[in-house]
């Protein structure tokens, strides 16, 4: 496979007991070889990532954040540069997070089955037609690639990619953080901030626990026993085996992380601790801007033949209209050059709206009238 400019990518793993994901299937193809890699008699995987990491060589993924993950954990780094077949779709016009069969019958006129969608790639031996289902995933991505790419290039849309997949080859998306884990917790918003403090503590001892043991989280502790513990904060391990829901045994073995985390949770300072970031509905005038900016979206969206989320979505406009425009994606790349640029001229009043033959219609604010003594 040396010498390709290209080689698509996919994975089969199973993680529903554990918590990293256990690889169970590599399937890599160029446009001419495709292969199946076997990690459980292939121990050595060094020449093939060897091969994946070669910066000439472009990485075909399709919805291929899990699939990183795995490698980067393997391998160390990100198989840079990559290319993600279902991103690009969107902008070729194809529907928002297209699957891959779609996306093949659209480009490449194949429609691939979906017999075994749910197989259990961890056992063995795996059928001929297990194996056939695993490659049709690689075998006709690379020309996919090479329809989107020409698509996409005579549009001039092709560099549009460039931020979403640097981030997607950054190391710091694949990075765990113990710390904000809290963020994702269910009804943590319900928590005030003492006990938000305290479930932020849980919950990093948690994520932790869950790397060291290899287990899924909830294996240890399920987010309402974490909540319950965070609103109760026990000091002591009698009321810690009182958390509804908490399993003894856990309860017990843990006890002494357990209570150390809650202690710590109730001794942040007050200036310091965490406040959750409850999404309020806009009132008033920025509800207002947020559905005038919808309208702008729109129009943008429809010049250029994609989805009005692949811009934006409502959550991204409220958060602009609130001036949080900072880390907005309608603030970098191509999505501020196509409709972020007359979102901010629009909320700085430099462009108007108007209707002209029933269309909505971008333009230049009219000068203000001048008033006579």
């Amino acid at each position: 496979m040396r010498g390709t400019d290209i080689i698509a990518v996919d994975t089969e793993f199973m993680r529903e007991k554990t918590y990293y994901a256990r690889l169970c299937l590599i399937q890599i193809a160029t446009d001419d070889i495709s292969a199946i890699v076997d990690p459980f008699v292939v121990k050595d995987l060094s020449p093939l990532f060897e091969l994946l990491r070669d910066p000439g060589i472009t990485k075909l993924f399709h919805a291929g954040s899990q699939d990183l993950e795995i490698l980067v954990k393997m391998m160390g780094e990100v198989p840079a540069p990559v290319f993600d077949t279902q991103v690009a779709a969107t902008l070729a016009g194809l529907p928002t997070q297209v699957g891959y069969q779609a996306l093949i019958k659209s480009l490449v006129g194949v429609e691939l089955g979906k017999a075994h969608t749910f197989t259990d790639w961890a056992r063995r031996p795996l059928s001929p037609e297990q194996i056939q289902y695993a490659l049709d995933d690689v075998i006709y991505m690379p020309k996919a690639y090479r329809v989107l790419h020409k698509q996409l290039t005579d549009a001039g849309r092709l560099g549009w990619l460039a931020n979403d997949f640097e981030k997607m080859a950054d190391p710091a998306t694949y990075e765990s953080h113990p710390e904000e884990q809290y963020r994702r917790v269910k009804r943590a918003s319900s928590l005030d901030r003492r006990s938000l403090a305290v479930l932020r503590e849980l919950a990093a001892w948690r994520e932790i626990e869950a790397q060291k043991r290899d287990v899924p989280k909830r294996w240890l502790v399920s987010d309402e026993s974490l909540v319950e513990m965070a609103r109760r904060a026990p000091n002591d391990i009698n009321s810690l085996t009182g958390v509804r829901g908490l399993n003894e045994q856990v309860a017990r073995r843990s006890a002494e992380a357990l209570l150390a985390a809650v202690q710590r949770g109730r001794e942040v300072p007050d200036d310091e601790l965490p406040r959750f970031e409850k999404r309020k509905r806009l009132e008033g005038e920025l509800d207002e801007l947020a559905d005038v900016m919808s309208a702008v979206v729109r129009v943008r969206a429809k010049e250029h033949g994609v989805a009005p989320t692949l811009f934006a979505t409502r959550d991204d406009l409220e958060r602009f209209a609130g001036g949080e425009r900072d880390a907005s994606p309608l603030s970098v790349g191509w999505r501020h050059t196509l409709v972020g640029a007359d979102l901010e001229a629009l909320l700085d009043g430099r462009v108007t709206l108007s209707i002209h033959g029933g269309r909505v219609v971008i333009g230049q604010p009219c000068a203000p009238l001048e008033t006579g003594e």
